[in-house]
């Protein structure tokens, strides 16, 4: 029998609850940077009866993930394939965070848009930051959308001059996702297969609270305590949105970008005043 292969890119809080989810009855391929973290989870998991490969991969390197997208033909039907893999703007450089976070993106999708099968979907996780940052314009985003993976970075609107310092190049790096997403959304459609992403809002993972110990931390919290939910969300909220965007009953989605952060873009584009006493 043919296995049927998910595979998942990036082994964080949210690449985890989403393994653990999506992975039951089917074979599971886990990709990160780190050789001990796949370790740990491949015989955490296989512990709980789930069937695992993993590989190490530099999402920054063509070559690494077209063998990834290889190996996991080799695996079987590549019917899944979650992207999760990025820094946080407290982590890294702004020219780091553009090419994991940016150029990342854009690799995993051109190499997976290969090999994906026909019923298959792929989800990939930006960010609400995407939806908070001035809007491109068309010409940007279509630089953006559409430019060869080999000239990425070398756009003028991703220059350090333009791009000065991590938290604006995380914001781009989030639209670019988009409008990536949207771009393979087209090529993915050819082999019958279908192309989201997730654009999680404040989620209590240990990159989110990474972000709460730095200088926009307190920001991040006056956000979340002025959002509609008023808390932070959970990798498990993540993966639940996955699951449908992943699923049959999201077959006539594709394209898009699911935004997932209990009401903090609403409140901050509604801008809302407070009521009178």
């Amino acid at each position: 029998m043919v296995a049927d292969v998910v595979v998942i890119i990036g082994i964080g809080g949210m690449g985890q609850a989403i393994a653990r989810r999506q992975g039951s009855g089917r074979t599971l391929l886990l990709a990160d940077f780190n050789q001990d973290s796949l370790d740990r989870l491949a015989s955490a998991l296989i512990s709980e009866g789930h069937t695992v490969h993993s590989a190490l991969v530099d999402v920054t390197s063509a070559k690494e993930v077209r063998e990834l997208a290889r190996r996991a033909a080799e695996l079987g039907r590549v019917v899944q394939l979650v992207h999760t893999a990025g820094l946080s703007p407290a982590q890294a450089s702004a020219e780091d965070v553009l090419r994991v976070d940016l150029l990342g993106v854009a690799l995993v999708l051109d190499a997976f848009g290969a090999v994906i099968d026909a019923g298959g979907a792929g989800v990939v996780i930006a960010s609400m930051a995407g939806h908070l940052f001035p809007t491109l314009t068309a010409e940007q985003e279509q630089a953006l959308a559409h430019t060869h993976v080999d000239e990425l970075l070398s756009l003028p609107q991703l220059s350090p001059e333009q791009v000065t310092d991590s938290a604006l190049a995380y914001g781009l790096a989030k639209q670019a996702n988009h409008s990536r997403v949207r771009a393979a959304s087209v090529i993915w459609g050819r082999r019958g297969a279908r192309i989201n992403s997730i654009s999680p809002g404040c989620i209590s993972t240990p990159m989110g609270n990474l972000e709460l110990e730095s200088p926009i931390g307190e920001g991040i919290r006056s956000m979340v305590a002025a959002s509609a939910a008023g808390r932070f969300g959970t990798p498990e909220e993540i993966a639940a949105a996955a699951a449908f965007l992943l699923g049959p009953e999201a077959a006539f989605i594709t394209g898009i970008d699911l935004l997932v952060d209990g009401g903090v873009v609403a409140m901050v584009r509604s801008a809302a005043p407070a009521a009178a006493g």
